[in-house]
């Protein structure tokens, strides 16, 4: 008992000298399942930093001849150890339907690695390079590791290119929605009055309004020949002028306790502007309770993107978006033959399930009541 109570000690004044950030972090880490799930989405922003590294062929490239080719796995090891391979495929057309099938032979090698040569891109838009991640060795030989659609585009590389879009949107539709609810919600709360009055009544409305009405009637309002960058940004605005209402509200409560407080009127007679007050004084007390609501707002505007692109009324083709690959998978026949046309709808449930979970983890960290 005497030896721990050094340790005891020293514990305790870590504790006690420890910011609010190291509080929430020493918290959030005996989280295991959302700490797994923050290296999930590590990983899945590694791909928004630069797809075309990770993908192993041109998106676009095209060749109807290579149709609904079925899914290569990457094998890493054959009988001389670590050697990465694909099994070959060939195609048969069948006599009845003139359909091309498709068979994978494992007997047949297609040599794979890391690291290797490929079509030329910029890598984060910068540095021109051919490098990536996995591909073919032979560079005359196209690889599916995800199989390929209709038109014969690898499915592994669109998916790549749509996980950049797709968790884009729902990264800058938050931060719209959080600035926008903040800065209105704050407003409300701190000077009260007609501007509460007339920012509570906008809220009302919209939310009083059903919210998939309000996207398809924008979303259909969009012109069709805008370019896939102008309806990727009237998208994500779309989206983070619907959703701020909830954080403003929840900031307006907020408000309207802080400003009475002590610091918020020390502050006031110290002759500190009201921008610092809100921004210095205010705001930095609850930001952990934004970051954790921001966290748990991301999966619904991915979601909300994916259902408007799946309708054909958010991001179109030639964008590739996870809703836009999900189109693909409308048709009931063209799933029978290429089933792995629903990837990207896993990988939706993927990020949508770990955005709240470490939303959860968050939130659980940041209240100082739940240890």
């Amino acid at each position: 008992m005497v030896a721990a109570t050094p340790v005891t000690s020293e514990a305790e004044e870590r504790i006690s000298v420890a910011s609010n950030w190291t509080l929430v972090w020493w918290r959030f880490r005996k989280h295991r399942l959302a700490l797994f799930s923050a290296a999930v989405l590590i990983g899945f922003y590694a791909v928004v930093l630069c797809p075309d590294f990770f993908s192993t062929q041109d998106p676009e490239l095209t060749d109807a001849r290579q149709a609904f080719i079925p899914v290569q796995g990457l094998h890493l090891l054959d009988d001389n150890g670590f050697n990465p391979w694909v099994p070959s495929v060939a195609g048969k057309r069948n006599p009845v339907t003139l359909r091309m099938e498709w068979t994978t032979d494992p007997e047949r090698k297609v040599r794979a690695g890391f690291f290797v040569p490929g079509y030329s891109y910029r890598l984060f838009g910068l540095i021109q390079t051919k490098l990536h991640f996995v591909g073919a060795i032979d560079q005359g030989q196209r690889i599916f590791l995800l199989g390929s659609d209709r038109l014969g585009r690898d499915q592994w590389s669109r998916i790549m290119h749509a996980t950049q879009t797709s968790m884009t949107i729902g990264l800058v539709a938050v931060t719209l929605s959080v600035i926008l609810g903040v800065v209105l919600g704050g407003i409300s709360g701190y000077f009260g009055g007609l501007a509460d009055q007339v920012i509570q009544r906008m809220i009302e409305l919209l939310q009083s309004v059903p919210t998939i009405p309000i996207w398809l009637a924008l979303s259909a309002a969009l012109p069709r020949d805008w370019t896939p960058q102008q309806v990727f940004f009237a998208i994500t605005v779309i989206l983070s002028l619907v959703g701020w209402t909830t954080l403003g509200r929840e900031v307006r409560g907020r408000f309207l306790a802080l400003r009475e407080e002590d610091f918020v009127l020390a502050a006031d007679l110290a002759g500190a502007s009201q921008a610092r007050i809100i921004l210095r004084h205010m705001v930095p007390t609850f930001l952990s309770h934004i970051i954790a609501t921001s966290s748990l707002a991301i999966p619904v505007m991915i979601i909300s993107e994916t259902s408007l692109s799946f309708l054909g009324l958010g991001i179109r083709p030639p964008a590739i978006s996870w809703g836009v690959l999900l189109q693909e998978a409308q048709n009931i026949q063209t799933l029978a033959l290429a089933p792995w046309l629903l990837t990207p709808g896993l990988l939706v449930i993927v990020a949508v399930l770990a955005f709240n979970l470490v939303g959860d983890g968050l939130r659980d960290a940041s209240d100082p009541y739940s240890h």
